[in-house]
């Protein structure tokens, strides 16, 4: 099987290998950046969603539901008002300023101090949840295949980065646009086809799966009766709505993509249904984890305690048979590329244009890349040693305290009057401080109060930070 996989997943680069020769034959810096801005809105839409997914949906969320069951649809709910926000809000600002980075909009509107401070925390946001992304996926390609070779782990995650930095060299966004659209093919039909082996070891049809589902206690979906949970649904709900905001609206990774299209209104389009299409895809994942544990029960197969290794062991251990192995095998592939890609290619543009503002210098740019791609590497060795949580849950609490001040600054940005403004100086403190008060009162509030944060810690520190901005300022 592990050869079968390297065969598999030789081809399987090799068609990236082709589309990426086939969109970088002329590329400029104007290319990587932004394409040149003629990319079909319904390539990046599809594509995204393939990048939105990534491999952290494809092993996690199935994962979680023995422990809580498919509430995560409460927060899938709440990215529909969170995409209609970017649609209508954030993109018109970009497309109306004509941006290669979105964060160039901080030094129009406040300083050149809150510009530098707001990439900086993107950098620090999308390096760490790009290499957590990628640890996991590493971590399951290590065991499917490179440990039966002798490959050291930190050798499977150099190919893995090796591979993505050669194909997105030269294109960048304007590769990553198709080959996101490749891999999100093969990730939905790797779901698919796990489904089906499911099923088919079970000798279910599809009518019998869906009622099996629906009467497992794993099937819950909405928390309503007790507000300190963590799954409880307005929880759940409005931090599902403002992550889709900072995670998509706020993310240079994200919007990098969407300003590839050719109007506003392209883009927009876009957005819309790439937030209609998160929703089924999500809910057919948590259908495959009720699945999955119903058929371990069935079988007697114990399982690991990590929810993100059930998938996993399922597949490699041959209880599904060897073509679930091979599906599971490449869904993760796909799925490592398709969220990495573009992240090595967002953070190498921020660097260039936002830290050495220098877009044009095409020989500073192929060295960021590389040396985007080396400190990606060194933190995903880091989070190897440290990991000991659920990949999904650092993920989002990442993203609860690194992006929480950019939500400050753009809310504060957009919905205060121009004559309004922080002292430039006063910016960095508010946005190192807003994040270190919410861990302090997480920590007090678990363990005096017995209320735990949840997603909504993001809320809390946002609302800070939009507060510090408002005491520091002063009218003009």
């Amino acid at each position: 099987m592990p050869a079968l996989f390297l065969l598999v997943a030789a081809v399987y680069f090799g068609l990236l290998f082709v589309i990426s020769w086939a969109t970088a034959r002329r590329a400029t810096n104007d290319t990587f950046y932004r394409a040149e801005r003629r990319s079909p809105w319904w390539a990046v839409a599809f594509g995204m969603l393939g990048a939105s997914l990534s491999g952290v949906t494809f092993v996690s969320v199935p994962g979680m539901v023995r422990a809580s069951g498919m509430t995560y649809l409460q927060m899938c709910l709440g990215f529909v008002p969170g995409y209609m926000l970017v649609a209508f809000v954030l993109l018109p600002v970009y497309y109306r300023l004509g941006l290669t980075s979105i964060y160039t909009y901080l030094n129009e509107r406040f300083s050149l101090t809150a510009y530098r401070t707001g990439s900086l925390f993107f950098l620090l946001s999308k390096l760490t949840g790009a290499a957590v992304r990628l640890y996991l996926v590493c971590l399951i390609l290590q065991r499917v295949a490179f440990d039966a070779m002798g490959f050291p782990f930190w050798a499977t995650a150099f190919v893995v980065l090796s591979l993505i930095w050669l194909y997105t060299r030269r294109g960048g966004i304007g590769t990553i646009v198709w080959t996101d659209c490749l891999q999100t093919v093969v990730l939905l039909l790797a779901l698919l086809l796990i489904v089906s082996s499911i099923l088919s070891a079970e000798g279910w049809g599809i009518g019998e799966a869906y009622k099996a589902v629906n009467q497992s206690e794993m099937s819950r979906v909405f928390v309503f009766d007790d507000w300190t949970s963590r799954q409880y649904f307005w929880k759940q709900f409005l931090s599902g709505a403002f992550i889709v905001v900072v995670m998509t609206g706020l993310d240079q990774d994200m919007m990098q993509k969407n300003l590839t299209c050719r109007t506003l209104h392209e883009s927009q389009k876009n957005m819309l249904v790439n937030g209609l299409l998160y929703l089924p895809v999500n809910i057919l994942f948590l259908g495959l984890g009720v699945l999955m544990y119903l058929f371990a029960a069935h079988n007697g197969i114990s399982l690991p305690a990590s929810g993100d290794e059930v998938l996993p062991t399922l597949c490699a251990g041959g209880y599904l048979g060897s073509s679930a192995l091979l599906f599971f095998a490449l869904g993760i592939t796909s799925a490592a590329f398709s969220s990495a890609d573009s992240a090595l290619t967002a953070l190498t543009t921020s660097v260039c244009v936002d830290l050495f503002n220098r877009p044009a210098d095409e020989r500073l740019r192929r060295r960021m890349h590389v040396v985007v791609s080396v400190v990606v590497l060194l933190v995903i060795l880091v989070i190897k040693a440290l990991n000991n949580t659920s990949v999904i849950d650092a993920v989002y609490t990442i993203a609860s305290y690194t992006y929480g001040p950019l939500l400050g600054l753009y809310a504060f940005g957009l919905f205060v009057s121009d004559r309004v403004k922080p002292a430039p100086c006063a910016v960095p403190f508010i946005c190192i401080a807003a994040p270190l008060i919410c861990y302090i009162l997480s920590v007090l509030s678990s363990t005096y109060w017995h209320y735990h944060f949840s997603y909504e810690l993001l809320l809390l520190n946002g609302a800070l930070t939009f507060v510090g901005l408002w005491m520091s300022s002063r009218r003009r």
